[in-house]
């Protein structure tokens, strides 16, 4: 990773709280395909024997389709190219090593794979800064914890109610509890870790996967959470006053909890909400869990993604990095 300068810091509680981005950051993919080191750790991955330059066609073809329907409704989307070498098969997923929040806080995530490493760059976040105004006045930069095998996967590992500053996350390979502390603490968020796992008992990569938190609601698979777990994760998202919504294990398996709530300017509603999600998402929801969900936000979208879903293991949330530009 290019050296990136130290800035002023800022407190968290100097701004309000926000729980909804109005930019998001999102990289073209390059060299889109199937990353078997990842998926060691990734049970949502499956090995595909589609031609390799066909899979990356069609990756970045979702991605298009991803980018205009967002752009459709009004969210400022900053894209940014994958550069071709190296050859970074993951590149869709910023969110993984980069966040951008209210208080100016650049920070960068430590990634448990060397092969998603190259996708820090220098440049994606100068071209951030420029595009979108965001005013970098402090660097939290994590990765030195990849020499310790000590890991966090920016917000695919974090899920952040950014409101009551609490930050969720499921331990795994791919979170350590070490790094959610340290993280918590210069950002000042209550941490609240728990296990989670699938439906055949493996453990779930990514908080992301099984929880989203937006404005009005929380979407969440409480039955993937460990049973000792279950109730202290229930409660602190009780507390925030949203409403629970209930995927289940059926509904994570097909990506229903990696939604992403976003926010966005309507000239009948003025500021309003935009629920974005898969197709794959969106066929999982029975009627009446779409019901509640259509009655906590202002728009749902819902946007196919079966090539990135099925080789990369993530899905529309993954591609996106919000930006929350200082006020």
């Amino acid at each position: 990773m290019p050296e990136i300068s130290a800035y002023g810091h800022r407190s968290p509680a100097d701004s309000a709280a926000q729980q909804c981005a109005e930019a998001v950051l999102m990289i073209r993919p390059a060299a889109f395909g199937y990353n078997a080191e990842t998926a060691a750790t990734n049970a949502f991955q499956q090995p595909h024997a589609a031609d390799p330059a066909a899979t990356a066609l069609k990756a970045r073809t979702e991605f298009e389709q991803l980018v205009r329907a967002l752009t459709s409704e009004g969210v400022r989307v900053i894209t940014v190219d994958d550069t071709a070498a190296p050859k970074k098969p993951d590149a869709v997923f910023p969110n993984n090593w980069v966040s951008f929040h209210q208080c100016g806080t650049l920070v960068l995530y430590p990634m448990q794979s060397a092969s998603r490493r190259p996708e820090r760059r220098q440049d994606v976040i100068e071209a951030v800064v420029k595009e979108s105004g965001f005013k970098v006045l402090h660097l939290l930069d994590l990765t030195h914890y990849e020499t310790e095998g000590k890991f966090l996967e920016g917000t695919g590992s974090l899920v952040l109610d950014h409101v009551a500053h609490v930050a969720y996350a499921c331990a795994s390979a791919r979170t350590h509890p070490q790094v959610v502390a340290d993280w918590a603490r210069e950002l000042e968020y209550e941490p609240v870790i728990f296990q989670a796992a699938d439906s055949k008992g493996v453990p779930l990569y990514h908080t992301n996967v099984l929880m989203c938190i937006g404005a009005r609601a929380v979407i969440v698979g409480t039955e993937a959470i460990a049973e000792r777990d279950r109730e202290r994760v229930v409660a602190h998202l009780a507390a925030s006053g949203r409403q629970i919504i209930e995927i289940g294990q059926a509904g994570i398996a097909r990506f229903a909890g990696n939604m992403l709530e976003l926010a966005s300017w309507d000239e009948a509603l003025g500021d309003c909400r935009v629920l974005v999600m898969s197709e794959s998402a969106r066929r999982a929801l029975g009627p009446e869990v779409f019901a509640q969900l259509s009655g906590c936000t202002d728009t749902v979208l819902a946007v196919p993604v079966p090539t990135i879903e099925a080789v990369g293991g993530g899905s529309v949330r993954c591609m996106i990095a919000e930006v929350f530009v200082p006020s």
